[in-house]
């Protein structure tokens, strides 16, 4: 527990507080130890942002489509407390390691950018579509800095889809729905863990903190982040061998009347006011609320990576990396962790929202995300036709409309509405539609006919098959020439916009 020390607790030698509410008794033992004057004012009262946790857990699949998790992938979450020696502060000591540091991070950690290199490894590492990234960060570190100078700092992994989770509202339900948290010495990292959550500290300053803590107990436990190897490998590990009770011992010591502190908070409280307690309403905390329906938007350029599995039925496993700003293309080849099979296929996707507009003049695929009745784009078709006009290199354009759809526009003209299918209980598909796009470019790029597609593709992302429908749109009528044109000049354009022109950007 934090603050037990003195300087935290005492005012000319005498107890600041009536009341120090505790969770549990291994806190009062180090309280009589740390700062004995303020050991009668402890209570042990339980902990009521755990207890609202715990009420929370069923809610875990709800919580994951909230984020837009689908089936398949891996939600990861970066936490970080304030202070010099966090995750966000460069992480001096326990962390990330130098080259000879072991599994256990006894070595010191090298420059003080490790946060940076964490989420630039995130999104080089990570496929965009088997991943989910998310931050929760302290709250001083929001108001220290200003939340201006944050979203700065974390932009370019913001642009690879990483969530910036908001620091008072939104971070319990993301511990809820992860898969893995990476973070530090913080309470959100401890509670992460005891809900079972897997853990990898990528700053650990085991010389702050009372060895007899259960937040020490947790650094002495759980796996370090290394800086060498693949960062994919070492999170997949981590998730891979981890068993639910191995922090068993340390949910235990959060809490010593779990589900219990809304009752004996107000008990307290009313004892302290002199008045007795109203016995016609029960003591109960607020439930955690669903968060609203935020899919990851990525918004840098993307190297998509295509392998066909089956030509008849058509069957092709798509791999997407967000390439920020400078970063290389990426090489999955060097990633231990990255599926056996050499893509067929590689092209480049933009979205036409992206800060690095060059992208878009040489992509390969173009995609726009808005409603289909949006009144500034006009009707999805009628953006197709302008996009193509629009950007000459590019071989397909998409509109996203939907969860689980797009509209698409190829080259030669042909409109097609991509649809995946719903899960067994009705639910819609959480995979962004522009891979249904990307996996349609990739067929006819390698010679199929679009005919040979439908009705259906299957497309897979990781683990996870996408059944897809294929479904070809009447095309829409052609402007009227203006008075004083001529219908040859029309369809001289026509033609000339049907005809293919390939980025040299492509592979």
């Amino acid at each position: 527990m934090f603050g037990l020390a003195p300087d935290w607790l005492l005012e000319d030698g005498r107890p600041l507080a009536t009341a120090t509410v505790l969770s549990h008794p291994e806190q009062l033992d180090r309280l009589r130890s740390a700062c004995p004057e303020a050991a009668p004012t402890a209570v042990l009262a339980g902990d009521p942002c755990y207890d609202r946790i715990l009420a929370a857990l069923p809610q875990r699949d709800r919580f994951r489509r909230a984020l837009g998790v689908g089936p398949g992938q891996r939600l990861i979450v970066v936490s970080s407390t304030w202070a010099s020696r966090s995750l966000f502060g460069g992480g001096r000591a326990g962390g990330a390691d130098e080259p000879g540091a072991d599994e256990r991070g006894t070595e010191e950690p090298g420059a003080a950018d490790l946060l940076p290199w964490l989420l630039s490894r995130l999104a080089a590492e990570l496929p965009a579509d088997e991943y989910r990234t998310a931050a929760v960060l302290h709250p001083n570190i929001w108001y220290g800095h200003g939340p201006g100078q944050v979203q700065a700092w974390l932009d370019s992994a913001r642009r690879a889809g990483l969530e910036a989770i908001p620091p008072l509202d939104g971070w319990r339900q993301a511990l809820i729905a992860a898969d893995c948290v990476l973070g530090d010495h913080s309470s959100v990292t401890y509670y992460a863990a005891s809900i079972g959550v897997p853990v990898v500290l990528g700053a650990f300053p085991q010389e702050d903190l009372d060895p007899r803590s259960p937040v020490a107990a947790l650094g002495r436990t759980a796996p370090r982040l290394l800086r060498r190897g693949s960062l994919r490998a070492q999170i997949d590990r981590a998730i891979d061998a981890h068993h639910p009770d191995r922090y068993k011992a340390l949910a235990e010591q959060t809490s010593s009347s779990p589900g219990e502190s809304a009752v004996l908070l107000r008990r307290l409280f009313y004892d302290l006011m002199g008045i007795p307690e109203p016995e016609a309403h029960p003591a109960l905390l607020d439930p955690l609320p669903l968060p609203p329906y935020t899919p990851a938007r990525v918004t840098a350029p993307i190297r998509v990576l295509v392998r066909q599995l089956s030509a008849d039925p058509p069957e092709l496993a798509v791999t997407r990396y967000a390439v920020v700003g400078d970063a290389p293309d990426p090489d999955p080849a060097r990633d231990p962790a990255a599926p056996v099979g050499t893509a067929d296929t590689a092209h480049t996707a933009a979205d036409e929202e992206t800060r690095e507009t060059g992208r878009l003049s040489v992509a390969d695929v173009v995609v726009r995300r808005a409603a289909e009745d949006d009144a500034r784009l006009g009707p999805p078709a009628a953006w197709a036709s302008e996009a193509l006009d629009r950007y000459p290199y590019c071989g397909l354009v998409a509109y996203v409309d939907g969860p689980d759809r797009c509209v698409v526009r190829t080259r030669e003209g042909d409109l097609v509405r991509l649809s995946a299918a719903a899960d067994p209980d009705g639910r819609p598909d959480l995979c962004d539609p522009a891979v249904y796009a990307s996996a349609l470019h990739a067929w006819l790029t390698d010679g199929h006919s679009l005919d040979a597609a439908l009705p259906a593709i299957t497309v897979r992302t990781g683990t996870a098959a996408h059944h897809v429908t294929v479904e070809p749109l009447p095309q829409p009528p052609p402007p009227r020439p203006s008075a004083g044109s001529h219908s040859s000049d029309w369809a001289s354009s026509t033609r000339s916009r049907s005809a293919p022109i390939r980025s040299p950007f492509s592979s």
